[in-house]
């Protein structure tokens, strides 16, 4: 017979967005009593700050200034600074093209447009802080079987306990299928590209600078991280990217001088690379009874902006504001008022990023020549238009909506 435990809220899913939702519901927890249960397939990384080695392949996250806030609002920004790489100045250009787009920090008055971390680093800071929470893990566990019921969920467990929880939040990347056991569809549209990233070695300091370039093949990010490397997101045409990956370091490196410049000086190393398909992926409901839906598990979106991980923060944040004032109401975790709060919390946000991200890839994706010059003659237009790009930054900052 399965152990069958009574929690107000099991968060499906232990990474960056489960775990920021855990830390950021601690005052619920040590205040208002309540019990929270995170259900992680993956064992847990390991939470020792002071023995962290940066490798030169972690994967990393540009988080925006206002996540840099809700992070400060949870204690932790102290720690998460630590590894962080600020960015003083965003350079947007189009291949082939003169116009050219700056969005610099000095301008907006901000010590940073944003943050580059190692999402290693980011876990560590954040299950660090886990640890010092009343919290009920089950980990190694998957959540095998999703029921509604009277008052939220039941969930069976993979290591033999059952959870019935007032409320469940999915937060585990939509990869474990409990959306489908549920009936929430969700809705993809593949941008037939692919991501391929790595992490490279600069011949010049980069001083904080983070580049966009649109290409013929697709977007082409470089972001800052720490020393002399940056991490580069290069958008292929899906079915080519295979080319790409199987050259040699060197001829890599060639081609990506080619394409990218020497804005950044010459690339001289490159790391472990990963492939990703890209799709625009929403889910058509984002809350019922008993239950929401975070992260990557209610929109997938195009990497071109950097805005995904800060609409999920976001997103954390929101749902916890909505669970504070259903206690200070009376009301039950999951009830649907509460869930109703946070949907219209969330609704113009969410439908805003991704509106601006896909309308990015759709625009610098059409290749008639006139709407080509078109797209120059903006970023030179945005670039001497000040009021309109700093309304922009702040908007991609996070700190406007």
């Amino acid at each position: 017979m399965p152990r069958t435990h009574h929690v107000d809220i099991a968060i499906v899913g232990g990474g960056l967005v489960g775990a920021s939702l855990g830390c950021a519901l601690a005052p619920l927890i040590r205040q208002g009593g309540l019990r929270v249960a995170v259900i992680e397939a993956a064992p847990l990384p390991n939470a020792d700050l002071e023995g962290y080695q940066p490798s030169f392949d972690a994967r990393a996250s540009a988080i925006a200034q206002g996540s840099r806030q809700h992070f400060q609002t949870l204690g932790i920004w102290q720690d998460m600074a630590r590894e962080a790489q600020p960015i003083s100045l965003i350079h947007v250009s189009e291949q082939g093209r003169l116009g050219a787009t700056r969005l610099t920090a000095e301008e907006l008055g901000v010590e940073a447009l944003g943050y580059v971390l190692p999402n290693a680093w980011m876990g560590r800071v954040l299950h660090a802080r886990l640890t010092e929470l009343d919290l009920d893990w089950h980990c190694p566990a998957k959540v095998e079987k999703i029921t509604p019921q009277a008052g939220g969920h039941c969930l069976d467990l993979s290591d033999g306990d059952r959870l019935q929880a007032g409320l469940t939040v999915l937060a585990d990347g939509g990869r474990s299928g409990l959306k489908e056991q549920l009936g929430i569809a969700s809705r993809e549209t593949p941008y037939e590209q692919t991501a391929l990233i790595a992490n490279l070695e600069v011949s010049e300091p980069h001083h904080g600078v983070a580049f966009e370039r649109f290409t013929r093949e697709g977007p082409l990010a470089l972001l800052p991280l720490g020393g002399d490397r940056m991490e580069l997101v290069w958008t292929h045409a899906s079915g080519t990217e295979g080319e790409t990956l199987a050259l040699g370091d060197a001829d890599f490196l060639t081609r990506l001088q080619r394409v990218f410049g020497e804005r950044a000086g010459r690339f001289r190393r490159v790391g472990r690379r990963h492939a990703y398909p890209l799709s625009l992926v929403t889910a058509d409901e984002v809350v019922r009874p008993g239950l929401a839906v975070l992260g990557n598990a209610a929109h997938a979106l195009h990497p071109v902006a950097g805005q995904g991980f800060n609409l999920a923060l976001r997103g954390v944040m929101d749902l916890v504001a909505a669970l504070e004032q259903g206690v200070v109401e009376g009301q039950a975790p999951g009830d649907m008022a509460i869930m109703n709060a946070f949907e219209r919390r969330r609704a113009n946000d969410r439908r805003n990023v991704i509106r601006f991200s896909d309308g990015l890839i759709r625009l610098f994706g059409i290749t008639h020549p006139l709407l080509s010059h078109a797209r120059a003659a903006g970023l030179v237009g945005l670039n001497l238009t000040g009021p309109l790009r700093r309304t922009l930054a702040r908007r991609a900052m996070g700190l406007e909506r």
